[in-house]
């Protein structure tokens, strides 16, 4: 009897081991999406398996905060205006007010991915990109998640004063985890995943199922995410990223972008994710700061 015993206890210890070895992947849903778009190198057992992320280890904002670089970035006060020591910069109250509207409409609507797109290149896009994720960071409490989606021309890295790679581009390739590639930086609560190394077919990489991952995986632990895209009017990738996001804003620049640009661009999204259009470069007098004074007219997007 005792030896009866004794293997039946084993029995139920060997029970409850395999299920506790099955309750430490909280993820279950998302290993077939992993399997299936990552390349062999970067599959469980592989070479290349060090660089992926773990799905037996919990993804909280704590574990990011624990993990994820931290760089001294240098950005330009000229142009990234919250970064500064001066609180009514030109520019500083018309953000204010943007991020006033933007959650006018966020009691309407799901919004906290944002695309901000343009029409041509050099048009501003980057500049209100990463100034409205700093307004959006300096309401308290507010965890904000910069991402540069241009992988043609990425500039958020330079305004920032930081490095590019390991980015998003990395990401998608397989090549780096959501750890290595998300930075923090000196402003509280913001965070930055740059664009990394440049490739080649920057639309068919982010059309192959990891970024979607991505947004799924990041999006519960931020209040906002801001997008910086590609010009609408050059490539398709702004179209295809817009799908990631629950609305677009517009940059388009005074006295520069044609009107039927303009016009075209809007038809590269679909009605109902076009929440405005920001009007940047406005000469309103002949202070440094004048070209980048924006204006937002919700009405411009219907």
């Amino acid at each position: 009897m005792s030896r009866i015993h004794e293997a039946l206890k084993k029995a139920e210890q060997e029970r409850a081991a395999g299920h506790e070895e099955r309750l430490e992947v909280p993820y279950p849903e998302t290993a077939a999406a992993y399997a299936g778009s990552l390349p062999a190198a970067s599959l469980p057992g592989s070479a290349g398996a060090a660089a992926m992320p773990s799905l037996a280890s919990q993804f909280t904002f704590e574990a990011l905060t624990a993990r994820c670089a931290n760089h001294q970035w240098h950005p330009d006060e000229r142009t990234m205006l919250f970064f500064s020591n001066q609180e009514n910069m030109p520019g500083m109250e018309d953000f204010r007010t943007l991020r006033s509207r933007l959650y006018q409409l966020r009691e309407k609507m799901p919004l906290k991915k944002l695309l901000i797109g343009s029409c041509l290149p050099r048009e501003g896009k980057t500049f209100v990109a990463a100034n409205l994720a700093q307004v959006l960071v300096k309401q308290h409490g507010r965890r904000v998640l910069l991402i540069d989606g241009d992988l043609r021309g990425a500039k958020l890295h330079d305004v920032m004063g930081t490095t590019s790679s390991p980015g998003l581009s990395d990401y998608l390739l397989g090549e780096a985890d959501e750890f290595s590639i998300v930075q923090r930086g000196p402003m509280e609560n913001l965070f930055l995943i740059p664009a990394g190394r440049q490739v080649s077919s920057p639309a068919e990489l982010a059309a192959n199922g990891r970024l979607k991952l991505l947004m799924n995986r990041i999006e519960p632990l931020f209040d906002w995410i801001v997008l910086d895209s590609p010009p609408a009017m050059a490539v398709s990738d702004a179209s295809l990223l817009a799908n990631f996001c629950d609305g677009v804003l517009l940059v388009v620049r005074s006295t520069v972008t044609p009107s039927d640009v303009a016009r075209k661009a809007k038809t590269e999204f679909r009605e109902q994710q076009l929440l405005g259009v920001v009007l940047n470069g406005i000469d309103m007098d002949s202070s440094t700061y004048s070209r980048y004074y924006y204006g937002y007219d919700r009405a411009a997007a219907k």
